[in-house]
């Protein structure tokens, strides 16, 4: 008798990915708006993380557009942590465009229509309007099903409140509807009139005692009262990015999902912002100014310079926030000099945050803190030599020995990681300062070398050319 083989069926598990930021869930700010010294991933920086908390209530309060926040400081101090942590403050109803300077030049438009089109995924647009629906607690669910296996299905629905039990008849599309979220008795459901939508707003507290229905997440709420049918407010919150790109395709939303928008009409945006200022008047919609983050501005160069000035005066602008770490340096796309690489008329209009270098008990908590991110344990031995070398080389770099000493310390069958297993990363990855060293003790044996005299280059060239 031949036997079959049953394929071994794996279970599917959730990739979650670590980056640079995943840690920071917030500012880590109190009700009075005083930064903790450790608090939601974030460590030190008290006097940035206060002012970038004003900012954040500025923005919250949704009246103020067209404000312009600079993050200055050296490497590593935290100046995109302050951003991502403005930007898991504000919550998901509020826009947040990340982009850095030099993706301006890599982009298939022009350097103005690539910003116009960030400031406008900055802005969101929240449209109220009115909708039927049924709201209730599913009494019980009969299906008819043919006996033949084939035809159209029929039910009934029985739904109650507090204050009435209605019957409704359901066809073959509610039925799918219905199946599909798995809807049965003790649910409290909502549907959408105009769509057919059925939502599950939870399960009904009467049947709270039922065990075998009950799952790990789920979630009790009262049973509705009143009549079943409702008018109710709904809520859409789209960015003026989405709709400028639905309305300037052919195929609509689908444009949403191609990727590539291309350049937009200005016609097409005047039109738009007309109709939303029209809404605005009757109620139907208001603004909400989002923040757009320029990491690296000091790559832009003038001409987006001159564009930002005048894209801040405008109504429908959002919340600039833009970080630098240069200092003196030259404007890009001129010969002049200015503070960060930006101009004088700019930097006026800019409220100027300042981030300081970590000392060594700060340097300490944050490598803690992305241990736990990583799922790394350290010795007190391992974490004191890594905060040393943070101190001495940079904290990125501390940073990425922590997941390299992870995978040494696997390797050799250990639970902890120990002070070994730092030497050894640390002896297999350089950091700036011996790169650099090790840079000039070799230099005259890589290629095109630039250091060498410019009468050396010339007399091989015309060797070469005999």
């Amino acid at each position: 008798m031949a036997t079959t083989k049953v394929p071994e069926v794996r279970d599917i598990t959730r990739i979650e990915r670590i980056g640079a930021h995943s840690h920071i869930r917030g500012l880590g700010l109190d009700d009075a708006l005083e930064a903790r010294q450790v608090s939601q991933g974030m460590v030190g920086q008290l006097a940035a993380r206060r002012a970038a908390g004003i900012i954040l209530e500025m923005i919250k309060d949704g009246h103020i557009a067209g404000r312009a926040v600079l993050i200055a400081g050296q490497p590593g101090t935290g100046k995109t942590a302050i951003a991502m942590g403005i930007a898991q403050s504000l919550g998901p109803d509020t826009p947040f465009t990340a982009m850095a300077g030099s993706e301006i030049f890599s982009l298939e438009m022009s350097k103005t229509e690539a910003l116009s089109q960030a400031f406008r995924k900055s802005i969101g647009v929240r449209i109220k309007e009115e909708t039927e629906i049924i709201e209730g607690e599913v009494v019980e669910i009969q299906i008819d099903r043919p006996a033949t296996g084939t035809g159209a299905k029929l039910g009934k629905l029985i739904l109650k409140t507090t204050d009435m039990e209605t019957v409704y008849d359901l066809g073959n599309k509610m039925i799918e509807s219905l199946t599909r979220e798995k809807i049965q008795a003790g649910d409290v459901i909502t549907i959408d009139k105009a769509t057919g939508k059925i939502s599950r707003l939870g399960r009904s507290f009467t049947r709270s005692l039922d065990y075998d229905a009950m799952g790990a997440r789920t979630q009790f709420v009262q049973c509705p009262q009143g009549e079943l049918q409702k008018r109710k407010e709904v809520v859409h919150t789209v960015t003026l990015h989405e709709v400028d790109v639905v309305n300037s395709r052919s195929q609509g939303f689908l444009a949403l999902f191609s990727g590539d928008t291309g350049e937009i009409k200005s016609e097409v945006r005047e039109q738009i912002n007309a109709k939303v200022s029209q809404w605005r008047e009757e109620g139907k919609a208001e603004i909400i100014p989002g923040v757009l983050f320029i990491d690296e501005v000091h790559m832009l160069d003038m001409e987006c310079f001159s564009f930002l000035n005048r894209a801040l005066e405008s109504d429908l602008s959002p919340v600039l926030i833009v970080a630098t770490n240069r200092g003196i340096t030259r404007i890009r796309g001129t010969n002049y000099q200015s503070a960060h690489g930006i101009p004088m008329d700019l930097l006026d209009r800019l409220l100027i945050i300042a981030t300081s270098p970590y000392t060594e008990k700060e340097t300490r908590e944050i490598l803690k803190i992305r241990c736990e991110e990583e799922d790394v344990e350290l010795s007190e031995e391992a974490l004191a030599e890594l905060t040393s070398t943070g101190r001495k080389t940079s904290l990125r770099y501390a940073i990425q020995l922590i997941s390299t000493a992870g995978l040494v310390c696997r390797k050799r069958r250990g639970t902890q990681v120990q002070l070994e297993d730092v030497q050894r990363v640390k002896h297999l990855f350089l950091d700036e300062s011996r790169s650099s060293e090790y840079m000039k003790e070799y230099e005259k044996d890589f290629l095109f070398n630039e250091t060498r005299a410019p009468e050396l280059h010339t007399a091989q060239f015309s060797n070469s050319s005999i």
